[in-house]
């Protein structure tokens, strides 16, 4: 040992620790999640018929055999992916088959729990689909405004359909239904992070100051502007008050963790406070989910019954702190809408407020693993991905959460792999497999010496993030733009332009080039959470470069020595 480090040169870093894969913790955690999810399946069924349920051993059978075609996916196309993510998924779509399922036992005319089954085989099939053929998540970046188009036309695609329980949101054709929303989302966070990732620079630093806020130019606020002028036109014309707030709530978080300014967190609530206080007092839709809201109880003091809020509100008081137990309370009677909107109140009522802390805390889980790939990347693009992507399920769940307890008016929403519909169990399956993918970039150990990166970008095809094409070692102090997207992580981009060795002339190698060069401008300390301020950046000005002459024939200064800064992130490895 002390003969190989007495070979290696002074200002040569230590070689990196090999990260562990993980993926028999992984394994174990799915045995365990697909075990709780059988349990459960079998308490519900001596509970309502006092003997074990015949589709016992098809049912586990069935999520073992999804849970291990996932995790073989993952074993061999991601092996450095977060081990969490995997088993939180199954464990969290265990449990949404077993309250179907419970729930079909009230409702023999309708029995939702297979054909949920079928869904969440569909889910698992892209999931792997996702996994195996998207090598790098960064190829997502090139087709930004394309995602755009599509969100923009499945979100519009609703309106020329008639209206289901009040809104629009869905797409009926020969008794097969899809809601395109669900998907729109995933593809609108792609467009969004794009667009954030190639013009946070002048979103954060130009325009004009108004107090603590700085306001951008015209040209970049466009967009911002547009994109609170759909979220409402979504509103008006589909009746649809969750999936409006979730788009815009999606922009707002992901401008808020590119800029690391709060003040957009204010305008955001503003913009959506006045847009949803308008459509709510004119849309009479909208307007009577309002009107329950601020009178949970109106239709028992008129002589109607209570409504499905105030049986929602009657189910969580009947469960108390441990629940009634699985398959023993009477949340049927909150009516059509208990396996999908209400669905809630049936896991708080049979399983208590213990059940539901348990239940959060899983959402909790998966949102921080969610944040902890986006703070081990170093590309700005799949740091704000992985953070819009991890904020999906978040803002999900309190959306649904706050209507159902009365904090909020009520939405259409489904509660992530949960709740009872094929459109929302196959779009979560596909999110965890892009943070699954994510996570992997993040915690893959870089090799040794690996390659220059080129700091030069133009528009959302050339951002940082997209790979360099030669394979050669890039040399000088890169483009003015290269040192604009460096400068905020303290080390530019144009800077560690040409660092150390070259790069191979495949494309993996050119994208691990990429890594050690511009993205290694955007550390994840830096900004990614949005809670640090940047640091100024050290590269001269244009006047202190001509004040200070060089030699014609002195050759150019060499780029400093890699740092620690230029391994990979400390917080790739937990």
């Amino acid at each position: 040992m002390a003969r190989a480090a007495a070979a290696r040169p002074a200002d040569t870093p230590p070689p990196l620790p090999l990260l562990p894969k993980r993926r028999g913790i992984e394994l174990a955690l799915l045995v365990g999640a697909v075990l709780i999810s059988v349990c459960g399946y079998l308490v519900v069924g001596l509970a309502r018929g006092h003997a074990l349920p015949g589709g016992a051993v098809r049912y586990g059978a069935g999520l073992a055999g999804l849970a291990l075609l996932a995790h073989l996916a993952v074993r061999f196309r991601a092996p450095y992916a977060d081990p969490l993510l995997l088993p939180t998924a199954v464990l969290l779509n265990g449990l949404g088959l077993v309250l179907i399922f419970r729930l079909d036992l009230d409702t023999p005319a309708d029995h939702a729990a297979p054909t949920q089954l079928m869904w969440s085989t569909v889910g698992v099939g892209l999931f792997i689909a996702v996994v195996v053929l998207l090598r790098d998540h960064r190829v997502l970046q090139r087709y930004a405004y394309l995602c755009a188009a599509l969100a923009l036309l499945l979100m519009a695609a609703p309106i020329l359909f008639p209206a289901i329980n009040g809104a629009k949101i869905w797409i009926r054709i020969a008794g097969f239904s899809i809601q395109p929303g669900e998907f729109a989302k995933v593809l609108i966070t792609i467009f969004f992070a794009a667009y954030l990732a190639a013009n946070r620079s002048a979103l954060a630093h130009t325009g004009r100051r108004m107090g603590r806020l700085r306001l951008p130019t015209g040209r970049v606020l466009g967009p911002i502007v547009a994109i609170w002028l759909i979220s409402v036109a979504v509103l008006v014309l589909e009746r649809d008050l969750g999936t409006s707030l979730l788009f815009f709530g999606i922009f707002v978080v992901l401008l808020y963790v590119a800029t690391g300014r709060t003040g957009w967190i204010a305008v955001g609530l503003i913009l959506a406070g006045v847009g949803a206080a308008a459509v709510g007092t004119l849309e009479p839709h909208v307007h009577s989910r309002v009107e329950d809201w601020q009178h949970p109880f109106a239709g028992i003091a008129a002589g109607r019954g209570p409504g499905q809020l105030a049986q929602s509100l009657f189910a969580f008081a009947a469960g108390g702190m441990l629940g009634t137990g699985l398959g023993q309370g009477h949340s049927y009677l909150i009516g059509f809408a208990m396996k999908s909107d209400f669905i809630l109140a049936t896991y708080g009522e049979e399983l208590g407020l213990a059940g539901l802390t348990a239940l959060f805390l899983l959402y909790a889980l998966l949102v921080a693993r969610g944040y902890r790939a986006a703070l081990g990347l170093r590309d700005p693009f799949g740091s704000l991905l992985a953070v819009g992507l991890a904020a999906l399920p978040a803002l999900q769940v309190f959306v649904i959460a706050g209507g159902v307890t009365g904090l909020i008016p009520l939405t259409g929403m489904a509660m992530p792999f949960l709740a009872q519909g094929g459109s929302s169990v196959v779009t979560n399956w596909i999110i965890i497999a892009l943070l699954l993918r994510i996570s992997d970039r993040a915690r893959t150990p870089r090799p040794e010496g690996g390659g220059a990166g080129n700091g030069s970008g133009s528009g959302l095809g050339g951002v940082v993030g997209s790979p360099v094409r030669s394979g050669a070692a890039g040399n000088g102090a890169g483009s003015r733009s290269g040192v604009v997207s460096g400068s905020r992580g303290g080390a530019g981009a144009g800077a560690s332009s040409g660092s150390s060795g070259s790069s191979s002339g495949s494309p993996e190698g050119s994208l691990v080039a990429q890594d050690g060069g511009s993205d290694a401008g955007f550390g994840a300390r830096s900004w990614v959470v949005g809670f640090l301020k940047p640091t100024r950046s050290q590269t001269p000005t244009r006047s202190q470069a001509r004040t200070q002459p060089r030699s014609r024939n002195q050759p150019p200064t060499a780029p400093p020595p890699a740092s620690a800064d230029d391994a990979a992130s400390p917080e790739a490895g937990r």
